[in-house]
């Protein structure tokens, strides 16, 4: 049997191989329709790496109130944001805003990155561990959005990984 990092390491390989920027507009669209979207108020999205579903155009709905991860340590904090706020480049080459941090508790919906999904509704990261210690005692909802051929039969959970309360796919 190949060791489960090995296994996990060939997924986020093959995942990395396909764009998941092309269908962002229709993943956006998909989630505004969901019923999660629509009764939530306050939701954390990511700024997106050069090939991953980009979800910035959500930020033009004024009915919502938006927030990205910023970095601490070994911890995600979340930080109100807007279009034209200033951002930093994180450790990872991410983007992050600058304004202090609010409580978590206090978002209804975290829009959360993957590399893939698989049928259960766990996701494929990066491999940090961030959004799982991040999610391990949110209350609100979840959501990923992926286009098709990156749901997978397993992406090879383990004990500490949170799933995902929908998936949306293109």
């Amino acid at each position: 049997m190949e060791p489960l990092f090995s296994m996990k390491s060939k997924l986020r390989n093959q995942a990395r191989k396909i764009n998941r920027a092309e269908c962002s507009q229709k993943l956006c669209e998909l989630l505004r329709e969901s019923e999660v979207y629509k009764n939530s108020k306050k939701i954390m999205i990511f700024y997106p790496l050069k090939d991953e579903v980009n979800l910035l155009s959500l930020l033009n709905d004024d009915s919502k109130e938006f927030y990205l991860p910023r970095i601490d340590g070994e911890n995600l904090l979340c930080c109100p944001f807007s279009e034209g706020d200033e951002l930093c480049l994180s450790c990872f080459k991410t983007k992050e805003p600058l304004k202090a941090p609010v409580d978590k508790g206090s978002i209804d919906l975290v829009v959360v990155p993957a590399l893939c999904c698989d049928k259960n509704n766990y996701r494929l990261g990066y491999g940090g561990g961030f959004y799982d210690r991040f999610l391990k005692d949110y209350k609100g909802k979840t959501v990923v959005c992926l286009p098709q051929e990156l749901i997978v039969d397993t992406v090879y959970p383990e004990p500490h990984d949170i799933p995902v309360d929908l998936v949306i796919v293109c």
